[in-house]
């Protein structure tokens, strides 16, 4: 079986990953990639085409998952049949509405979960629900009645006063004049449920519109229209997809379109495929593509994404313009409160900073108000970021931008982005 050794270490890689995006439970993904692999170990001598190694061991990998799923349903006394892999996956699937009463259901207790199910699936009155669990028909009342206000808690998706379409707002031509203030007060946590680098959320519904502005000139440069175009699922994962139409304003006809597919958890946000055109072509590229995806779209462990309930770590610290980064390889961290002030608004916020996270060399200030959405977004340069390209340090070629001193490197600020959030 050596040449099983050598195919498998060939696709380790996106087999683990395949798992991992499916199973919450770190313990629970290693125990079925342990099933995987002595699975795949022992069926392999029936695999007639070598060639189709990753698609054959990524089968038995979703089979695996496919079993772990259903002894959790069993576990809920529910049938499986009722129930599939994308409502049992505790929120790790994404939301969208469509399925986001089933997925609000497994956020529940056990008890929750069961009396909302015979209720509300199976349709039993409530003598009957009281008859097999063996309760008072008082006592069914009493749970279903805590069931609800427990599932109104949970259910990611408000009523809407009004299904009409999204019409974005228009950016300025200029950077409004803004003001930041440090605020002595503790900062706040904030749930954060906006994909890194791109503003929108990745829900059904989602539209906005984001400028880029250029310094110290605080002209517009670009501006990206951005919305949710509907639900997408890459390798079985559930997500949205968005498309962004990104205009230059130096020339308007230079127009670049992207479409993505991300996801929205309970605990994070991140970027499941990518689509482009290749002389002609429709290529796909997903998170089991490894370099060819990850280095421009991958962020945190294993891909994870960027956490969405963001709270002080201390894995950053700032005083004034001095930033200092624990030794870690992301690196994303709330460093203090501010007022922000701008165009004549006042924003109650915290700044998030990330030091190096998709570019090696590139820092961001990110203010987020208690709703968890951009109010100013700022970047800022190592001073030889890209200097084989642009053939100067960013102090030479921006000297009057501001400065911040980050692990003893000198960073320059190049641009800021704004949201029609603010406007």
């Amino acid at each position: 079986m050596d040449k099983f050794e050598d195919y498998l270490a060939a696709e380790r890689t996106s087999v683990e990953r395949f798992v991992r995006f499916r199973l919450h439970s770190q313990a629970d993904a290693d125990d079925v990639l342990q099933e995987v692999y002595l699975t795949a170990y022992q069926k392999f001598s029936q695999l007639k085409n070598r060639e189709a190694f990753k698609a054959w061991i990524l089968s038995i990998a979703r089979n695996k998952c496919t079993d772990f799923f259903r002894r959790k349903a069993a576990q809920y006394a529910i049938p499986v049949d009722e129930l599939t892999e994308r409502e049992l996956s505790a929120g790790r699937q994404g939301v969208t509405e469509v399925n986001a009463v089933r997925e609000t259901l497994h956020l529940l207790g056990d008890k929750d979960k069961q009396i909302l199910y015979l209720y509300y699936w199976k349709a039993l009155p409530q003598a009957e629900i009281a008859e097999r669990l063996r309760i008072p028909v008082g006592t069914v009342k009493s749970r279903l009645h805590t069931a609800r206000q427990s599932f109104k808690e949970k259910y990611p998706y408000p009523p809407k006063h009004s299904k009409g379409e999204c019409h974005l707002k228009q950016l300025p031509e200029s950077l409004p004049a803004y003001t930041i203030e440090a605020d002595c007060r503790p900062p706040f946590s904030v749930k954060w449920e906006e994909l890194m680098g791109w503003f929108l959320v990745p829900k059904p519904g989602e539209a906005l519109s984001w400028g880029m502005y250029d310094l110290p000139s605080r002209k517009c440069s670009s501006v990206c229209d951005m919305k949710v175009t509907g639900r997408a699922r890459v390798h079985g994962i559930e997500g949205v997809e968005l498309t962004a139409r990104e205009i230059s304003c130096a020339d308007e006809k230079k127009v670049t379109e992207r479409t993505f597919v991300a996801q929205l958890t309970d605990t994070h946000c991140r970027y499941l495929a990518m689509f482009r055109d290749d002389r002609g072509v429709r290529e796909y590229v997903t998170f089991l593509d490894g370099d060819a995806f990850l280095p421009n779209w991958g962020f945190g462990e294993n891909n994870c994404g960027n956490e969405t309930n963001l709270s002080p770590k201390g894995d950053i610290r700032r005083e004034g313009a001095v930033v200092t980064g624990a030794d870690k390889d992301f690196l994303l961290d709330i460093v203090g409160r501010y007022a922000v002030t701008i165009g004549g608004k006042r924003y109650d916020t915290i700044c998030v900073m990330d030091i190096d996270t998709y570019n090696c060399g590139v820092v961001s200030e990110q203010f987020l108000d208690r709703n968890g959405r951009t109010v100013l977004w700022r970047r800022f340069n190592r001073d030889d970021w890209a200097i084989d390209r642009y053939k100067q340090r960013w102090s030479e070629q921006l000297p009057e931008n501001e400065r911040l001193t980050v692990n003893g490197n000198t960073y320059v600020h190049w641009y800021d982005c704004i949201t029609d959030h603010i406007l």
